[in-house]
């Protein structure tokens, strides 16, 4: 009858063991993802920073940042804003250095959302260095995203 409670103990042992090793290994690799994000979440405050002060200035636009950028108005629950959430960290990482992307969370910042009159979601802010923004509704494939990178941020 020990020798049963022994093996059963030793077993519960090398469970817990591989258990912990496999949340360990989990940890690394979520700790890892998180380390390859390229896009950056901004709350109002961090917005009124890097991208555009409107309180200050609410009725010029002056773009703040030093690269050109999408400003990505999305909500966790939105089938299409998770459609193209991988595709903007894609394409963030292909322009490292090139262009910023930056997501709002439209639930998390609502007065930051009303303030661009967000109606839908996902709503694309594209921000060239010179000119003026330009808004689009709605999910665009990574061909389409890459154009505008192209075309509208870069001037290539």
């Amino acid at each position: 009858m020990r020798n049963i409670h022994v093996t059963a103990l030793a077993g519960i042992l090398l469970f817990t063991v591989n258990a912990c090793g496999q949340t360990n290994k989990n940890s690394e690799t979520n700790n890892k993802t998180e380390e390859k994000m390229k896009t950056v979440h901004l709350n109002k405050s961090e917005f009124l920073s890097k991208v555009m002060n409107y309180e200050e200035n609410p009725t010029d636009w002056k773009y703040l940042g030093d690269k050109p950028a999408i400003v990505d108005f999305y909500a966790s629950w939105c089938g299409p804003c998770k459609m193209i959430a991988p595709v903007l960290e894609e394409l963030a990482a292909q322009y490292e250095g090139q262009i910023h992307i930056y997501k709002i969370d439209t639930e998390q910042e609502e007065e930051l959302a009303a303030a661009f009159d967000i109606r839908s979601i996902p709503t694309l802010l594209f921000i060239p260095m010179r000119g003026d923004p330009q808004m689009t509704r709605g999910a665009m494939s990574k061909a389409q995203l890459d154009e505008v990178i192209k075309d509208v941020l870069l001037g290539h």
